[in-house]
């Protein structure tokens, strides 16, 4: 496990018997769960090497609560006088038995020998899992005023979110923003400064005042504060129009400069596109950016390629150019500054979205490739997809909207796995298939 490289703490078992295992119910349990409680273990894998342990083991998992892992080592040959030294597989059938019986959600890689492929695969795409369930139990979203009026496609139920998910919201007014701006403003705070020279020197500012980069820098501090205050992970801002009277700019950069940082920020007060950032941000281990897009037209020759465009909220760190340009925005009357356009690359892409509507929650899955396509304005990349007629079809019928994230990793996988641990929440992958998925879990190459 440590050879695979991956940002964990390994709690184990020695000191609490002779031999460091979980084995004996009637001694063992108590003395296993307070010690994972002391820990804080996000998740609890139970690698068998034999049968006989699944009361322990469905007792300790029960406690916890957190995502399970079974697996257990290929057995050896029996022994020249037919006596075998352990049954694993058989110990598996039993644990998966008795941890049903005790409701507990669990993960299972097939029973295969520790340097197989199939058993990094599952182990790292389980901690991947366990990343978006953590991360998800947490979320508490900074909301900056209430949707646009005409949006009616972001109303979200707060009260079911908390309910359900445990998933908090956090609503401040524009007034409270802009004021929190103004005061960056006016102190001119390291911080403050330190955006200021990121933005001069990662962007093309030419067509804007040195006051306006100021302002979109005074912006991002106030949110980053306001959010870190607050115990908030991520935010919806509603950017437009009333934004550009109180403060006079865009939000984009702003939004893009946060979401590089892995505080991810979403448009137009989109508080399910908040919950999917979080979560997809997660499945990469928090090591990448993800970008929130409109779904907005198909390629003018290319059947299964679509447009993922927004004014200019883009990461920086994901533009093909140098140096991206800060510019005013193209489609509004004031033209506010604050939008960062240009083309972002491409290459694998996982597209998801978390939403539900009449109490009913699904993730949309789905694995994308950036291909070209003509020069649009605003943030932009246009992507092929398998099939496109049938991802319109599912993004149309619902519960999904003109918003998706993205992200440049394949964690598909790892957001359906972690599905099993958040009740309420079904996957709903358009590709690869839910069949291709878990044949890659148990170790095919379909996928």
């Amino acid at each position: 496990m440590d050879s695979f490289g991956l940002p964990l703490e390994i709690v184990d078992l020695e000191g609490i018997n002779t031999e460091g295992l979980l084995y004996d119910h009637q001694i063992n349990a108590d003395q296993i769960i307070q010690r994972f409680r002391q820990e804080n273990v996000d998740a609890v894998f139970f690698p068998h090497c034999n049968f006989g342990t699944e009361e322990t083991v469905a007792r300790v998992a029960k406690a916890i609560g957190k995502p399970v892992l079974l697996w257990g080592p290929r057995d050896e040959a029996p022994l020249a006088d037919g006596m075998r030294l352990r049954d694993t597989q058989c110990g598996l059938f039993a644990t998966g038995k008795v941890l049903r019986r005790f409701n507990v959600p669990f993960t299972y890689i097939t029973n295969s020998r520790v340097s197989d492929p199939t058993f990094q695969r599952g182990f790292t795409n389980f901690a991947a899992a366990a990343n978006v369930v953590k991360r998800f139990s947490e979320l508490r979203i900074l909301q900056i005023a209430p949707r646009p009026a005409s949006f009616l496609t972001m109303i979200c139920n707060e009260g079911e979110l908390l309910e359900r998910f445990g998933i908090e919201l956090y609503p401040i007014t524009l007034e409270e923003i802009r004021q929190a701006t103004t005061q960056q403003e006016k102190q001119n705070s390291s911080e403050l400064q330190e955006a200021v020279d990121f933005i001069k020197d990662r962007l093309d500012t030419s067509e804007v005042s040195d006051d306006e980069i100021k302002r979109v820098a005074a912006l991002k501090v106030a949110m980053r504060n306001y959010a870190d205050s607050n115990g908030c992970t991520a935010i919806a801002i509603q950017c437009w129009s009333a934004l550009q009277g109180a403060i006079g700019i865009m939000p984009c950069l702003a939004n893009a400069l946060l979401t590089d940082e892995q505080l991810p920020v979403t448009c137009e007060t989109d508080i399910h596109g908040a919950i999917t950032s979080i979560m997809v941000q997660a499945a990469a281990g928090n090591q990448l950016p993800t970008f929130f897009a409109d779904l907005t037209i198909r390629h003018p020759d290319n059947p299964n390629a679509e447009l993922l465009f927004h004014c200019g909220n883009f990461p920086v760190s994901l533009s093909v150019e140098h140096k991206p340009k800060l510019r005013k925005h193209f489609l509004f009357d004031d033209h506010a500054p604050g939008t960062v356009e240009g083309e972002i690359r491409g290459g694998c892409l996982t597209l998801a979205r978390f939403d539900g509507d009449h109490n009913e929650y699904s993730l949309f899955l789905g694995r994308a490739r950036g291909t070209t396509g003509p020069y649009t304005r605003g943030s932009y990349v246009w992507v092929e997809v398998n099939d496109w007629p049938l991802w319109e079809e599912k993004l149309v019928k619902g519960p999904y909207v003109h918003h998706t994230v993205g992200i440049h990793a394949d964690v598909i996988p790892a957001l359906y796995e972690a599905c099993t641990y958040i009740p309420g929440l079904s996957p709903d992958p358009v590709d690869p298939s839910e069949a291709e998925i878990r044949a890659w879990l148990r170790g095919s190459d379909l996928v």
